[in-house]
């Protein structure tokens, strides 16, 4: 008996609930709180559920007290998945699967959307600074400041190298803020624009041949990765995925990009990466400035793009519609469909969908240089 009632005694004692009444287990029962509301709005308000379920779990097991089960420790199995993120092999695979699910066709038919998506990445530089000001680190600063280009994939793989141990925080705050862009940009977009603009009907885009959808992607690859080539992981992994779509030649592969592959690598990308959440690194005045200063990104970029399309607005003498300028930031096709969907609440004629898909694609890939520039610059700093 006296056996029995010690093995239950010892059984209590290594358990998680004992350590759960400490006050260091105070802190992970708070995680674990955290966890369980990020799984309600994946799963109840269906914020980015793709990935924020994933990220959530992955945040609940890492805080289960005495499992060890987070991607720093050694020998556990999320410690083995984690390297996908941490060697940057997960975030380009994600781009080839976007890639290969994207249009770039409302980007060639009118070139200057270029200036609307780089535009937006404005707002990653001043939160840079910002974030600086607030004594963060400049490799810190450059991982916060990626935010605000709405992009998870790329706001990951430029925190793993350069920030990893802020990852958990950042990758939160960045999802959470792409599943907020139809609560977010709009007061932004009537702040910044008249009626009378937001009312504006634009020319039908023209048709653009299957030959310049194939020669698209790889001339985007050659310039880009020749101007930044820290971006060349990122650019040459979703051009190859849309030229894979495009060409018509290889259309198995590319249902795989899109469907089985791109499923797979979203699971190990988002259970790994929220494991990186542990208490000691999320419960900090860290996170809570991440979190202020990703809002402000997301904001400065949405109100840069718009600042940029009233002007070719004006510059065309009002034939372009400055609310493409918001979707700039990125968040395909969520940012486009924003845009269609303030204009025409305006206007019941006005389609703006496929116009502000030229400035959504091309923030893709603005996010994607800004990324490889601030890794480039700011790497010789990282400890």
């Amino acid at each position: 008996m006296d056996i029995f009632l010690n093995t239950l005694q010892g059984i209590a004692q290594s358990s998680g609930f004992a350590a759960l009444g400490s006050v260091e287990g105070l802190k992970y029962l708070a995680m674990i709180i955290i966890a369980c509301v990020l799984l309600y709005l994946a799963i109840v308000k269906q914020f980015e559920p793709l990935l924020l379920l994933p990220i959530a779990f992955g945040m609940l097991l890492a805080n289960i007290p005495v499992a060890n089960l987070n991607s720093h420790a050694e020998g556990s199995l999320l410690y083995y998945l984690y390297q996908g993120v941490k060697l940057g092999i997960y975030p380009p695979l994600i781009f080839m699967g976007v890639g290969a699910m994207t249009d770039f066709g409302p980007l060639i038919a009118n070139p200057k959307s270029f200036i609307l998506g780089a535009a937006a990445q404005i707002g990653i530089f001043m939160t840079f600074f910002g974030a600086l000001a607030l004594g963060f680190t400049g490799p810190e600063a450059g991982a916060i400041g990626i935010i605000g280009g709405a992009d998870g994939p790329t706001a990951i793989y430029t925190t793993g190298k350069l920030a990893p141990h802020l990852l958990g925080p950042i990758a939160v705050a960045a999802y959470s803020y792409m599943a907020l862009v139809p609560v977010i940009q709009p007061p932004i977009m009537k702040l910044l624009t008249t009626k009378k603009e937001r009312c504006i009907v634009m020319e039908q885009l023209r048709p653009v041949s299957k030959r310049e959808k194939i020669i698209f992607p790889v001339v985007v690859t050659i310039i880009v990765s020749l101007i930044v080539p820290d971006s060349t992981a990122l650019i040459g992994m979703l051009m190859l995925g849309n030229l894979m779509k495009e060409c018509g030649v290889v259309e198995r592969i590319a249902k795989t990009a899109t469907n089985e592959l791109m499923n797979i690598v979203t699971i190990l990308l988002g259970i790994t990466v929220g494991a990186t959440a542990t208490a000691d690194t999320f419960l900090t005045a860290q996170t809570l400035f991440i979190i202020v200063l990703g809002v402000i990104a997301f904001s400065f970029g949405t109100a840069s793009g718009l600042v940029f399309g009233k002007i070719m607005c004006w510059a065309t003498k009002g034939k372009v519609n400055p609310l493409i300028g918001s979707a700039g930031v990125s968040a395909v096709p969520m940012a486009a469909r924003v845009a269609q969907r303030v204009g025409q609440k305006e206007n019941p004629t006005n389609f703006l969908l496929m116009h502000a898909m030229g400035p959504n694609v091309a923030g893709v890939i603005g996010s994607a240089v800004a990324a490889g520039v601030l890794i480039n610059i700011l790497t010789p700093y990282v400890k």
